[in-house]
């Protein structure tokens, strides 16, 4: 008689699983609020849908991922970073039409699943989580030998928020005249990580360890892992007093991409360049690579992680309000007649 083969032969480990899947259950509950009604472990998650407080709740839904950052994470070892990454990119993408997270889902797949990978990665997302008032409610870790090198990953998110319909941010009331003002990111964020590993590692020849003068004493990858910023809760009390007239979370695309697409028909942007604090890593690498202005700001953000219109007469609530709670804020440009194109100047 043949050996019997089993799961296990043919690259899956169901007891890697259950190691990773205890551990991720401690970090889901201490996400969890009032509304949730299930653990972790059920075939759906369940979340009240009751919403006393809001008079016409509309439920805004956002997936994403995290892009060539993944590789970073797989050359450095480092990954708790990667899950927080990926909540406050999808908190932002929702929050740009006013709504605040209620629940958060995940999509992890690998070819070989390492307990204490998967474990890492979903610490970060929880901790994001906890920071955004946001339920890690449930998701999926697959392991999928032959189709992932063993020792990578593939990740995605999905979110669910509400905005009160009376709150909704649609940029429909933006007009000629209007300010355009900026948050600061952090760094590239989620965005812009082929061509930054290509100046780096390729052109520029320097490794994840490297340490480069013009960028301080911090090593590559200590730059380039920077966690995506929410900007939630910078934005929480603004968002009920109905002076933001459009957001934009500045991802893939730029400036010159996202702004464009909170415009109506009958503007256009100018915004101009010096106006707020480019970091040091886009100078490095539009040095290094020869990089147009034209590409630097489709590829990357360029320091901004927000874009924020409002009404002149709204500029310095807006900008007060952002500044006493320790963060920077920009006024970088004007609403313009035109077509919803981008003038950087």
């Amino acid at each position: 008689m043949s050996n019997s083969i089993s799961y296990q032969d043919a690259g899956v480990s169901i007891d890697n699983a259950n190691i990773a899947l205890d551990k991720i259950k401690s970090f889901a509950k201490s996400t969890f609020n009032e509304r949730t009604l299930t653990e972790i472990g059920s075939f759906g998650g369940m979340f009240s849908a009751m919403f006393p407080e809001i008079r016409e709740p509309i439920l805004v839904a956002s997936a994403d991922g995290v892009g060539t950052k993944l590789k970073l994470a797989f050359d450095t070892g480092v990954h708790n970073t990667i899950g927080q990454d990926l909540v406050n990119h999808c908190v932002n993408d929702i929050l740009v039409q006013g709504a605040r997270p209620l629940f958060f889902l995940d999509y992890f797949a690998t070819g070989k699943l390492n307990p204490e990978t998967t474990i890492s990665v979903v610490s970060g997302m929880a901790k994001a989580c906890k920071e955004n008032g946001c339920v890690l409610l449930g998701g999926e870790t697959a392991e999928m030998p032959g189709f992932y090198k063993d020792s990578e990953y593939d990740l995605a998110g999905f979110i669910v928020g509400v905005v009160d319909k009376s709150k909704v941010i649609d940029g429909k009331n933006i007009a000629a005249g209007d300010v355009i003002l900026a948050l600061p990111s952090n760094g590239l964020h989620t965005n812009g990580y082929s061509l930054a590993r290509k100046l780096f590692f390729e052109v520029g020849g320097f490794t994840v360890d490297s340490k480069i003068e013009e960028l301080g004493g911090e090593t590559l990858s200590e730059i380039l892992l920077k966690p995506h910023k929410s900007y939630l809760k910078l934005l929480d009390k603004l968002l009920e007093t109905n002076t933001i007239k459009g957001l934009a979370h500045i991802t893939g695309g730029g400036l010159l991409e996202n702004s464009p697409r909170i415009l109506p028909e009958n503007v256009a942007v100018e915004i101009r360049r010096g106006t707020w604090e480019e970091l040091p890593i886009f100078g490095a690498m539009q040095k290094l690579g020869n990089v147009s202005d034209g590409e630097m700001f489709r590829a990357f953000n360029m320091g901004v992680g927000l874009v924020i219109i409002c009404a002149e007469s709204n500029v310095l609530q807006t900008k007060s309000h952002i500044e006493n709670l320790g963060e920077k804020c920009f006024e970088i440009g004007r609403v313009v007649k035109g077509n919803k194109e981008v003038l950087i100047t």
